[in-house]
């Protein structure tokens, strides 16, 4: 299993000490850095800037929003990534939500499944470098009767293949996901949990006559380094609340399903309930400390190391922190915990 370092958003503040992060994360062999985007900063651009500043860790998105790029405009970046890094970039998608495609976007979130596999066909050709000739209900390249050719990229990764991952929550996406990506981006994994997600994903290689042994697994998990499990899991609980209460509405809250299949139907019930009334205090003291301990690292450097043996027993290849921390300081510190908690699972 190998280690990789989320960043999340930029524009917080605090860009400087993600650049540091990312810089330390290169010094003690992570092997992937990950970027988010939502409707601030893009992850493009942050991507080229980490890039331009290390020198052996991957850079993946995670995520690429799909509504917000053609796919020939993804190609594009990809590959521009890749030669620009060195090979060293990985392509990560996903369909967003539908406040954020529909509000910030403009664009109609219906049928994503459909949708991401059209996108991802269109960014496979034109990665091949062959002429993009795509006829799709969502894209239709070259447009008909009109003065527009089928073009091929001009830029040549440095790669044949760049990796491409999707990341996915609902059963049907996961299993997607397995059928025609190359590995996944997952969230609120507990090794406990780990077939609510993982059965969907082998199900999907299996429709595509692969297995999972050569597809990429990687979970984001929260890190704090505390000596108190249950003072550290309080760091996490606003971010685990956003999601689980107030990411997307009442109908359309993926990570408040994928809760609720972990068991956690009543406790997923009220953080929600909690979050849309706007106490959000009331939310994050809701989520469980049960529910936050599996999805998440918490504690000293040993207990850390055991939870990580629990996640490659599962099958997860790429285990992705983020740090929690008051200062640079402390996830600097967080970062070098978890590389000796890896060491010291034997499972690195």
């Amino acid at each position: 299993m190998r280690l990789g370092i989320n960043l999340g958003y930029f524009g917080a503040g605090n860009d400087a000490d993600n650049l540091a992060v990312a810089q330390e994360a290169d010094r003690l062999g992570y092997a992937v850095c990950w970027a988010a985007e939502a409707y601030g900063s893009d992850a493009a651009t942050v991507l080229s800037w980490v890039a331009a500043q290390t020198t052996r860790i991957d850079v993946g998105s995670a995520i690429f929003q799909i509504p917000a790029r053609t796919p020939t405009m993804t190609a594009m970046t990809a590959a521009t990534l890749d030669v620009l890094s060195g090979g060293r970039f990985r392509l990560g998608l996903g369909v967003s939500g539908p406040q954020v495609s529909e509000g910030w976007y403009g664009v109609k979130f219906d049928k994503p499944l459909a949708r991401t596999r059209e996108y991802v066909e269109v960014i496979r050709q034109a990665m091949r470098r062959e002429r993009v000739d795509h006829q799709g209900a969502n894209w239709t390249l070259p447009l008909p009767g009109g003065p527009g050719k089928a073009l091929k990229l001009t830029v040549h990764p440095v790669r044949e293949h760049i990796p491409l991952y999707i990341a996915a929550v609902g059963p049907k996406n996961l299993e997607l996901a397995g059928e025609i990506a190359d590995g996944w981006l997952g969230v609120f994994y507990a090794p406990e949990h780990s077939e609510v997600s993982l059965a969907h994903i082998r199900a999907g290689r299996e429709k595509a006559g692969l297995t999972i042994a050569d597809f990429d697994v990687v979970p984001t998990v929260p890190l704090v380094v505390s000596d108190d499990p249950k003072l550290a899991a309080d760091q996490v609980r606003g971010y685990a609340a956003l999601y689980v209460g107030g990411m997307g509405s009442r109908e359309q809250n993926f990570y408040n399903r994928l809760a609720v299949r972990m068991g956690y139907d009543a406790e997923a019930r009220e953080i929600q309930d909690k979050f849309l009334a706007k106490d959000y205090a009331g939310a994050g003291a809701a989520v469980p400390f049960d529910f936050i301990d599996k999805t998440s690292l918490l504690g000293n450097r040993e207990r850390i190391a055991d939870r990580m043996q629990a996640y490659a027993d599962t099958g997860v290849t790429t285990l992705t922190i983020a740090p929690n921390g008051n200062t640079l300081d402390e996830r600097i510190a967080a970062l070098r915990v978890a590389a000796e908690a890896l060491d010291l699972s034997g499972r690195g």
